[in-house]
């Protein structure tokens, strides 16, 4: 690690240097499958073209500019954020990274309700910032040096409908999920679930608000809310929207736009022109390649595949479009450290799952070979 670099992150022990498609090298010029793509972030492959010449061209022209201006590359991103999710969410609030885009709705939440109580799932990751971070219980590591924290968050168990049943009242402001969590190993909500946080919200005047930081453009639609069918009030959204340009976004409804009003919250760099190009241009490329449905495919193979290998280690397979996990019965730290010496990047999550968030561009053939790399290693 770079002696500057403040000790936050653990480190990989590699040094890379560029990206290409589905690869990454490092600077001994070794080649990576990248199955992680930066924890989903490059989601069209690195060095995308089209990406690449939209960023190259924005650039010649402006960069940054404050969303006090009006600007035609914010606008057609805006649009198009709003063509391709649920459509009762009609205003867009931008911002640089997942955490900011859920301080956002956190705050949006307490503009529109009386209330302050915000029902959240045990294991959900919702970011590290402190309004996040106080929705955040996918592993007590990240709370426990910044205590206390908000305490107006209380959890419940992940698809359990009884308890969202007594959580939720007259009381409660808003209620925040992942569709399908994602840090605490890719466990999926069922559509019971879901639907009972929406009928509840409904009956108490709360929020529904969908945390699609990772599930954005991954599960093999663009949201996982269209997946389920279940409108959420407010979304929000990042990691893969721009192919790694830094960006978060924030949907909301009519009804909670209503609700803000000048100053209450803004950002610096929201809005660049240099993201939203960047982010325009990754939603015509899915479209044009239709990788959406390329997508499906390649998830249903990918789990497919890995169901079918033989080994007392595996507990199972499972996910959703491109948002994969492998659950073993041991401790994930070896397999990853392994995958990497054969050439193959992986992410952990909680203890026991390899994560796969692959870039939607993948073919059989790299699945073929994380597969069988996998066997050897197992």
């Amino acid at each position: 690690m770079n002696e500057n670099m403040a000790p936050t992150y653990m480190t990989r022990g590699l040094d890379i240097e560029r990206g290409k498609g589905i690869y990454v090298y490092d600077t001994q010029g070794k080649k990576y499958l990248d199955l992680m793509t930066n924890y989903g972030v490059n989601i069209i492959g690195h060095a995308n073209n089209a990406v690449n010449k939209a960023v190259n061209t924005q650039i010649q022209n402006l960069t940054s500019l404050h969303c006090s201006f009006e600007n035609k590359t914010r606008q057609k991103f805006a649009q198009k954020l709003i063509e391709i999710t649920p459509k009762n969410l009609t205003k867009v609030y931008l911002s640089n990274s997942g955490t900011e885009s859920v301080e956002a709705a956190i705050k949006f939440v307490w503009a529109y309700s009386k209330n302050r109580k915000i029902i959240t799932a045990k294991l959900g990751y919702h970011g590290k910032t402190l309004g996040a971070l106080s929705a955040t219980t996918s592993s007590p590591k990240y709370q426990k040096p910044f205590k206390p924290l908000f305490t107006e968050f209380e959890p419940i168990s992940y698809n359990n409908i009884e308890q969202l049943k007594l959580a939720v009242n007259k009381k409660t402001a808003a209620v925040l999920l992942e569709p399908i969590q994602g840090e605490s190993g890719i466990r999926p909500a069922t559509k019971e679930f879901l639907k009972c946080a929406r009928d509840l919200c409904d009956d108490n005047d709360a929020l529904l608000v969908f945390d699609e930081v990772q599930t954005g453009l991954r599960t093999g639609n663009w949201t996982a809310s269209q997946l389920y069918g279940i409108k959420p009030d407010i979304m929000c959204m990042a990691k893969s929207l721009a192919n790694g340009v830094p960006i978060g976004v924030t949907l909301i409804s009519q009804k909670v736009s209503e609700k803000l009003s000048k100053g209450m919250h803004s950002c610096t760099f929201g809005g660049n022109p240099l993201a939203c190009a960047a982010g325009s241009a990754t939603i015509n490329f899915i479209e044009e390649n239709n990788l959406l449905e390329h997508s499906k495919q390649m998830g249903d193979y990918f789990i497919e595949q890995l169901s079918q290998i033989e080994s007392p280690t595996i507990r199972e397979a499972r996910g959703r479009g491109l948002m994969i996990a492998l659950d073993l019965r041991k401790r994930h730290s070896a397999y990853l450290k392994k995958l990497q010496e054969f050439g193959i990047l992986a992410i952990p999550a909680a203890s026991t799952v390899v994560r796969f968030l692959p870039p939607l561009i993948i073919e059989k053939e790299h699945v073929d070979t994380a597969v069988d790399t996998l066997k050897q290693i197992l």
